[in-house]
């Protein structure tokens, strides 16, 4: 399943993956292409979204690894982003659309930044 919504304002505006989850047989069958495609298609062509962002563990390297073949990059480290006893990081992964025309909301932020700075 996935789980994904639109918001922001300005050239803040996008879509969001909150979640998205394959069972374990099926996955590495492109489902989880799929899912992440049809968000995008709807960000790009209902919403007009500038990009889709998601958030992932910075230790979840095959998951990031997914997610930069399907075109998004690390755009900024969130410090203690998940709650826990190891408060891990994570990266706000970023994908622009055609409104995105410079692609300016890929460009890395260059410096890490904590939960409460982020902007939704």
């Amino acid at each position: 399943y996935m789980l994904g919504k639109a918001e922001g304002e300005g050239e803040l505006w996008h879509g969001h993956v909150s979640a998205v989850t394959v069972a374990p047989a099926y996955r590495r069958i492109g489902l989880a292409k799929t899912l992440m495609d049809d968000l995008e298609d709807k960000c790009e062509n209902v919403y007009k979204a500038y990009f889709v962002d998601l958030f992932v563990r910075a230790s979840n390297q095959l998951a990031i690894g997914m997610y930069e073949k399907f075109g998004y990059v690390p755009y900024r480290r969130v410090l203690g982003y998940y709650t826990g006893d190891d408060g891990e990081d994570a990266f706000d992964m970023r994908k622009s659309m055609s409104r995105d025309i410079s692609k300016k909301s890929m460009v890395p932020l260059g410096r890490p930044i904590r939960p409460e700075d982020l902007e939704w």
